[in-house]
C-alpha cells in the first residue's frame, strides 16, 4: 500500500523563479538600433503611424530619469494605444498605415531621449461604460527594474476628457495626476508632446499595477 506523503505543504511547492533585470541585452533582440546593430528588414519600432494613417499625426518625445535625477540611458519602452476611432488593432502588420503596438528606447544620439511617431488615440470605453480620456499605455524596462513598470500618457489639451476619465479621476492628488500628462509643443510644424518619466524621487511618475 502506497504511504501518504507526509512532507509539509510548503516543501512541496515549487520554488519561485529568481527575478532578473532586463539588462542591456533586451536592446540586442528588441531594439537593434539602440544597441548599435543594423535594423532588420521588418522591425517593430517607434513609427506606429505612417503618413496615410487616419487621425492627427503627433510625435512624442521624453526621457527616463532615475531617483538621483540622472538620465537612464538604456531605457526601453513599449507602447500600446487605440487608433483615432478608439479601436485597438489586434493584428500587427508593418504594411498597415497604423499599428497599435510600438517600441522605442533612449537613444544616445538623441540626448538619451525616446520618441514615438503616432496618431492621437480616440476615446476607449471603460468597463463601466464611460469613455476614458485619450491615452497611450507605456511599459518601461531598464537595468535595475526587476518587473517592468506600467504607466499611462494623457494629453494636456484634453482637459474636459481628462476631468471625466474614470481612471484618471480616481487619482486623488492633482500633483500625482500631473505626472501622467504630456505637454503639447509645436516644433517646426510638427505637433509634439513632451513626456518625461521619473522612476523615483520628487515628481515620481504614477505607475499602475495592472
Amino acid at each position: 500500500m502506497k504511504q501518504p506523503n507526509t512532507q509539509p505543504m510548503h516543501e512541496l511547492m515549487l520554488r519561485e523563479t529568481a527575478s532578473q533585470t532586463a539588462g542591456p541585452y533586451v536592446h540586442i533582440g528588441l531594439a537593434p538600433a539602440a544597441a548599435g546593430n543594423p535594423e532588420r528588414d521588418e522591425e517593430i519600432w517607434n513609427e506606429m503611424a505612417r503618413p496615410g494613417a487616419q487621425g492627427e499625426h503627433i510625435e512624442i518625445r521624453g526621457t527616463v530619469i532615475d531617483g538621483n535625477g540622472d538620465l537612464v540611458r538604456d531605457a526601453f519602452l513599449e507602447a500600446w494605444q487605440a487608433d483615432a476611432d478608439g479601436v485597438y488593432q489586434s493584428h500587427y502588420d508593418l504594411r498597415k498605415d497604423f499599428n497599435s503596438f510600438g517600441r522605442t528606447a533612449s537613444m544616445a544620439e538623441e540626448n538619451s531621449e525616446w520618441s514615438l511617431k503616432t496618431i492621437k488615440p480616440g476615446a476607449v470605453l471603460h468597463p463601466s461604460g464611460k469613455p476614458m480620456a485619450p491615452h497611450i499605455n507605456l511599459a518601461v524596462f531598464a537595468r535595475g527594474i526587476n518587473i517592468h513598470l506600467q504607466t499611462r500618457l494623457y494629453f494636456d489639451d484634453e482637459v474636459d476628457a481628462n476631468a471625466a476619465c474614470p481612471v484618471l479621476s480616481r487619482v486623488e492628488s492633482d500633483s500625482r495626476r500631473q505626472t501622467l500628462i504630456a505637454r503639447r509643443e509645436e516644433a517646426n510644424g510638427v505637433v509634439r508632446y513632451r513626456f518625461d518619466i521619473r522612476l523615483q524621487g520628487p515628481g515620481e511618475t504614477l505607475f499602475f499595477d495592472f
